[in-house]
């Protein structure tokens, strides 16, 4: 039955050299939108750190300094460009004042002080006051009660957040450094093992009592005698340009107590960035990326163009999917030249079996689209994975897929054969 192998040979040609076609243009569509997608990743994702580092960890803070206090700020010089300081407090005598240094400035100067207050608690009441202090400083406070009620407390406790804040929520992390029931006359002394900022507080729970507070502080203060700048926050703003890429520091210091007037100063700090980083890394970034792409789209294509290739060429000139079949035993005896006549007759007989089915009237057993492309011994009875073309019976599908062969149809890599059952 020679006429039965040209006739398929020439739609399966056909498919090939569509499917070729469709496979080449349709990789260099999957490359050019994975090339977009990996841009608008790109883009994206820079942009979310870009608003994370100016608006989260260089976004603008308002800090609380006692007197003496001496805080340092050094960003990164990449992405900030200035620093901006603004006193929110308007009193009079002097104020903040920042001062600016090629390097982080030692912490070796000692200063002391010390303030006194009279404070009347009313039941349930307490007072707080907010210092910074750096590592190394020490706290001593001496107390006296008027009355000699055990419900006066004392406390120091590290953070920005008031006592009341903790007492609204005593699940929030305990900072206490030192819990103190007092009575009568006494001192605590605490020291400070890393800076940061702390406060101060005496809370009543009974019956109303005058306390005297005394307030000594050691603090250890860092030393600005080299500082290339310098600015005082009486009323306006300071502004300090950080080094590009040395980077400088930021040196924050409050004066010292003063009589009758409030010893917290509210300061104002924002981050100026330095957009060429931001603009210059968020498109350098992202042409990187299309660039790597663009070069990964042209191997696809050159690869894709050699397939082709081979795949357009003379029926002779293409290696063939699998060795003779004639050699298989198993194939012995199933050709149509050797099948009986009584058997020829009952294939060709309108309702007779073939393929495990049924032909109904006007169907002829010549119908090859049932029979294997391979051997057009066997019927179709397998697909291949991962393309699911169905052109072959199990047997030569196996044997393809042994060889480390390729689909007939697409020309894919085939990975695993899965037989069809018909109930």
């Amino acid at each position: 039955m020679p006429e039965h192998r040209s006739t398929a040979a020439a739609p399966s040609a056909a498919a090939d050299g569509g499917a070729t076609w469709n496979l080449r243009h349709g990789s260099a569509a999957a490359v050019r939108d994975d090339t977009c997608s990996c841009f608008a990743v790109v883009f994206s994702f820079w942009l979310f750190v870009s608003m994370t580092m100016m608006l989260g960890v260089y976004g603008s803070m308002t800090i609380v300094l006692g007197p003496k206090s001496s805080i340092v700020y050094q960003p990164n010089p990449f992405f900030v460009q200035s620093v901006k300081v603004e006193n929110l407090e308007e009193k009079p005598g002097p104020g903040p004042i920042l001062y600016g240094t090629y390097k982080y400035p030692p912490l070796d100067v000692v200063s002391t002080w010390g303030e006194t207050n009279n404070v009347s608690l009313p039941s349930g009441s307490h007072k707080e006051w907010k210092y910074y202090l750096n590592k190394g400083s020490a706290i001593n406070i001496s107390y006296h009660v008027s009355s000699r009620s055990s419900s006066v407390f004392v406390i120091i406790a590290q953070g920005t957040d008031s006592l009341t804040r903790w007492l609204e929520d005593p699940t929030e992390p305990n900072t206490t450094l030192s819990w103190n029931v007092v009575h009568g006359t006494g001192m605590i002394t605490q020291e400070i093992s890393w800076s940061s900022s702390y406060y101060v507080a005496l809370g009543n729970l009974d019956e109303d009592v005058e306390v005297a507070l005394n307030l000594s502080v050691r603090a250890l203060m860092h030393n600005t005698t080299n500082a290339y700048y310098k600015c005082a926050l009486t009323n306006n703003q300071c502004s300090l340009n950080i080094f590009f890429p040395e980077g400088s520091a930021a040196v924050l210091v409050t004066p010292g107590p003063q009589q009758n007037a409030s010893n917290e100063w509210h300061v104002k700090l924002s981050y100026g960035p330095r957009w060429v980083t931001y603009v210059f890394g968020i498109g350098g970034l992202t042409l990187l990326v299309f660039w790597a792409f663009n070069i990964l789209n042209k191997l696809q294509c050159a690869h894709e163009g050699r397939e082709g290739f081979r795949s357009e060429g003379t029926e002779p000139q293409r290696a063939p999917l699998l060795s003779q079949k004639d050699d298989d035993l198993s194939s012995w005896g199933s050709s149509y030249d050797s099948l009986s006549q009584d058997e020829e007759d009952l294939d060709f007989l309108p309702g007779g079996p073939i393929d495990g089915k049924f032909l109904g009237d006007g169907e002829t057993s010549n119908n090859t689209k049932r029979l294997c492309a391979i051997c057009f011994d066997a019927p179709r009875d397998c697909f291949f994975l991962p393309c699911g073309h169905c052109v072959a019976c199990f047997a030569c599908g196996s044997r393809i897929a042994e060889a480390a062969g390729t689909c007939p149809v697409c020309r894919r890599n085939m990975k695993k054969v899965r037989k069809i059952f018909t109930v």
